[in-house]
């Protein structure tokens, strides 16, 4: 069976670049710098589902996308979350965060999201794929 993504990501993301594993998204959320990692294996709602050398590449691309996002947003905290409660697909969300945004020091899930304007999330794609070049 082919690799599909779940069409929530598509009313909720916006496709960035492919890594060898992962397909990267930038989550419509303007109030977080926010990407999500999502493997590209059909079937796979954990990361126990995945077989050893997926997994070991999965952390690589988790690490990688961690660093540019770092340098990229100039924080010291990311978080990393792995949920799937409303989308069971596996998908990995990176979050850069600061003392100074919206929700600190409490989850992003406690504050309603604000979607990008179509010029934002244009500035913000331009800035985010300039990073994984």
């Amino acid at each position: 069976m082919p690799f599909k993504i779940d069409k929530k990501f598509f009313k909720s993301s916006h496709h960035i670049t492919e890594l060898k594993l992962c397909s990267i998204r930038l989550h419509d959320n303007s109030k977080f710098p926010w990407i999500i990692l999502i493997p590209k294996r059909s079937k796979v709602t954990d990361m126990s589902d995945l077989n050893s050398k997926d997994q070991i590449l999965l952390m690589k691309e988790i690490v990688h996308v961690s660093k540019i996002m770092k340098k990229l947003f100039k924080t010291s905290k990311l978080n990393i979350e792995k949920i799937g409660n409303i989308v069971p697909q596996l998908h990995i969300h990176i979050i850069a965060r600061t003392k100074k945004d919206s929700s600190w020091p409490l989850s992003v899930w406690v504050v309603k999201g604000k979607n990008y304007t179509k010029t934002s999330v244009s500035i913000m794609m331009q800035k985010v794929r300039k990073a994984f070049k």
